[in-house]
């Protein structure tokens, strides 16, 4: 088995994609097994590199660059959990659901953007279709938590596909700088506002939530 060069596109920031592709023979040149996406547009390499990655990596089309993640760490996961349990207990509209796992598209530079935020919430039955990439436009909320390999584009490029799609608020949780900042108010590619609080503080939500973390516990 021949294991080819790692695979890294123009403009794709994340993990090389790596082989093995099968040389049942063990004789062939590696470089004749590599795919030619020579012509491919952006979106045709996303849709490859979507197919291709193993289960739990998560493939996103960010500003026009296609980002490869590998999947998170338990220290990640915790603080997931406890933010949708909070928010599942203190909302005060309780038609609203939490969503991890959704793909929402979201209006690019040039392209049509696709994005999986760490949670979203949005009306029960919002997703409720067949797609992979869904309209924003019902979502309230979008939430995305750090981890070394993500925040560069969490604080930067992420915040502009989301104001573009008018979402109310995105609400960012920096591990690495121990801070939350909640994002509202989109207006053209960019929020409005963005307040800051340390982790350990209690943390308002702007309208249509409502509502406050307790951070004590992330």
């Amino acid at each position: 088995m021949a294991v080819a060069e790692p695979i890294i596109m123009p403009g794709y920031q994340g993990e090389a994609i790596h082989g093995p592709y099968d040389d049942p023979d063990g004789d062939s040149d590696a470089d004749n097994a590599v795919p030619d996406y020579e012509g491919a547009s952006v979106e045709q390499v996303f849709e490859l590199f979507s197919a291709a990655a193993p289960r739990g990596w998560r493939v996103e089309l960010i500003e026009g660059e296609i980002c490869v993640t590998q999947p998170a760490n338990g220290e990640h996961e915790e603080l997931v959990s406890e933010l949708t349990d909070q928010v599942a207990q203190r909302r005060h509209d309780r038609s609203l659901r939490n969503y991890t796992g959704i793909g929402l598209n979201l209006p690019g530079p040039s392209e049509t953007g696709h994005v999986e935020p760490d949670l979203v919430i949005a009306p029960r039955g919002t997703f409720d279709d067949q797609e992979v990439w869904h309209d924003p436009s019902g979502v309230l909320l979008v939430a995305e938590v750090t981890s070394k390999s993500t925040a560069d584009r969490d604080r930067h490029k992420k915040i502009h596909g989301y104001a573009r799609a008018d979402i109310p608020v995105y609400l960012l949780i920096d591990r690495e700088k121990a801070e939350i900042t909640v994002y509202s108010d989109p207006s053209g590619d960019d929020y409005a506002k963005s307040a800051k609080y340390k982790l350990g503080l209690t943390v308002p939500l702007p309208d249509p939530l409502g509502f406050e973390l307790d951070t004590a516990e992330f």
